[in-house]
């Protein structure tokens, strides 16, 4: 299977990339490619609403989304990965997925699968409910199929996330797809 990861991390080195490099191990050791996409840092706009697209492309600004859209319609699992700020995936993960817009039924027919990684520093019990509500409901709209989250709690720092279970469920996760 060919997947590709969608990092949202402005921290190139932080928790939520952690889970992302465990994950990528496990998927490859499970015998599939894995290519990451860090759209923290990428070139891209927020979506403008000008329906330009027609909803199936091409969107008219030139940034590196044209790009990432071929990735993702060439791949067949798509993970978000996120960490928690306020409640939600960050900003820079949310601008790519408002893009989608421009390719919404290009994925919709694909029936790709997906997952989440994120991780927050709090651990109350209620933390993910928000971004879990929204990743299903991308799930359920973009006709994917969820294979799985990795919710860490508690995980404000890589130190920290490095030793407790999230690195391993991620890693798990990618290995066990099929």
């Amino acid at each position: 299977m060919k997947i590709v990861v969608l990092e949202g991390s402005p921290n190139k080195n932080g928790s939520s990339n952690l889970l992302a490099e465990c994950f990528k191990q496990g998927a490859k050791e499970g015998g599939h490619s894995v290519e990451v996409v860090d759209t923290a840092h990428a070139n891209i706009h927020p979506c403008t609403g000008c329906i330009h697209c027609g909803y199936e492309g091409p969107c008219v600004q030139k940034d590196d989304v044209e790009m990432i859209r071929k990735k993702i319609l060439s791949a067949d699992m798509m993970v978000f990965v996120t960490p928690l700020y306020y409640y939600g995936m960050s900003a820079q993960l949310k601008t790519m997925i408002d893009r989608f817009c421009a390719f919404n039924s290009s994925i919709q027919r694909k029936h790709m699968k997906s997952a989440l990684l994120t991780v927050a520093w709090n651990s109350d019990d209620w933390i993910f409910d928000a971004l879990e509500a929204h990743y299903k409901t991308l799930v359920r709209y973009l006709n994917l199929e969820d294979m799985g989250m990795v919710l860490g709690y508690g995980c404000g720092t890589p130190s920290m996330t490095q030793h407790s279970q999230y690195p391993k469920q991620a890693y798990i996760l990618g290995n066990r797809l099929k």
